[in-house]
């Protein structure tokens, strides 16, 4: 008889069930509604703060508030300048007091702001105060002459222009004759007067991008190197801006060693201001140096737009910041050789010390540098 075959039994299968949904391998996770782990806000805050997406998403938020306030800074300082104190000298006889309180007081209402009257015996004295920038103007009444208002272009263009349009409206409706002429004229190549305004402005700025860019690029400087390598380029900077604006383009006729000397102190002092702050807050450097430089130095350096027409806050803090300081010190230089003052270059001087000295005694928290010990020293025995 032949035998039947044995039958094999069916075996199990022993590949895991594929039904079955996985945990998750970073541990403790719920199932999702799909079979993925579910991330708490905690965990996803913390995954976000490692990442790179934080500071990017910080950026964001700055450069937009950066913006609003560029512009609002501008417009509100530039878009609508209204004179609040005009300083204005006055020479005249007893006998036309009268004649002259009513151009005033019209010029007052016109200008929707008081003249701040000086009165000298002479016409010498008056413009001896005009090149002393004391005053902005100088307005003499005699009978039967009418009323004569020497204006100074070179003190402030935007003042010169506001007194030079009121003057002849106010004199047409008392029906006094007012005769306008301009002292200090400005240079013919800046029919405007905003010139030195903008060598200013780009000493300013080249000035604290240059340290960004020492700080990108040569950051193994080292504290002596570092302030060495910034006043570099601020001389050569300050020698090709001043070399462009006067050899180039003969916008201005610049005593051009002086001008040269004030544009490079001006690069160097800002380069240094960007230093400092980089020093003590590191990466975020960048927001004091261009609130202090841009957002609030620049529109109330009186370059545009005079300081008698600025808001009044602005411009007396205008006064004490770099940007101000420079302009007024290039302006000084430029139109006003034999009057210098010497606060610009003080305050130039002074944020410049401050800011070297700062980094200097917190160097070693400045994000730069290199080690100056040798190579083997550092090596295990």
């Amino acid at each position: 008889m032949s035998e039947e075959p044995e039958r094999s039994e069916p075996r199990p299968d022993p590949s895991p069930d594929r039904t079955r949904h996985p945990r998750s391998e970073q541990g403790g996770g719920r199932p999702g509604r799909h079979g993925g782990t579910r991330r708490t806000a905690a965990r996803m805050w913390q995954d976000f703060k490692d990442s790179p997406f934080l500071p990017a998403t910080v950026l964001v938020l700055i450069l937009a508030a950066a913006a609003g306030l560029f512009a609002g800074s501008y417009t509100y300082a530039m878009a609508n300048p209204t004179p609040h104190h005009v300083p204005v000298a006055v020479v005249g006889e007893p006998e036309g007091h009268r004649d002259r309180a009513a151009f005033v007081q019209g010029m007052e209402k016109a200008l929707g702001s008081s003249l701040e009257l000086r009165h000298y015996d002479t016409q010498a004295a008056a413009e001896h105060a005009v090149e002393a920038q004391q005053v902005f103007a100088i307005m003499r009444v005699e009978r039967p002459k009418g009323v004569e208002l020497d204006v100074s272009s070179a003190s402030g263009a935007s003042v010169a222009e506001l007194l030079s349009t009121a003057g002849p409206k106010v004199g047409r409706a008392l029906g006094v004759p007012v005769q306008v002429r301009d002292l200090k004229p400005l240079n013919a190549g800046d029919p405007r007067g905003l010139a030195i305004f903008y060598i200013s402005l780009a000493a300013v700025i080249i000035g604290f991008v240059g340290a960004i860019q020492l700080s990108v690029h040569a950051r193994a400087l080292n504290p002596p190197e570092r302030i060495a390598y910034t006043a570099a380029y601020a001389l050569l900077g300050g020698f090709v801006i001043a070399a462009v604006v006067d050899w180039g383009l003969g916008a201005l006729d610049l005593p051009f060693v002086h001008s040269w000397l004030i544009l490079a102190l001006t690069m160097f002092t800002s380069g240094m201001v960007f230093t400092m702050f980089n020093t003590l807050i590191g990466r975020w450097a960048m927001l004091p140096t261009w609130g202090v430089m841009v957002l609030l130095g620049n529109p109330s350096s009186g370059g545009a737009v005079s300081w008698p027409l600025l808001p009044s806050a602005l411009g007396e803090i205008g006064r004490w910041l770099p940007p101000g300081a420079s302009v007024n010190a290039q302006h000084t230089a430029v139109y006003f050789a034999d009057h210098q003052l010497v606060q610009p270059y003080l305050v130039l001087a002074a944020w410049a010390l401050v800011s070297c000295t700062v980094f200097w005694l917190w160097r070693h928290r400045h994000p730069g540098g290199r080690d100056r010990a040798p190579a083997h020293a550092a090596a295990p025995s």
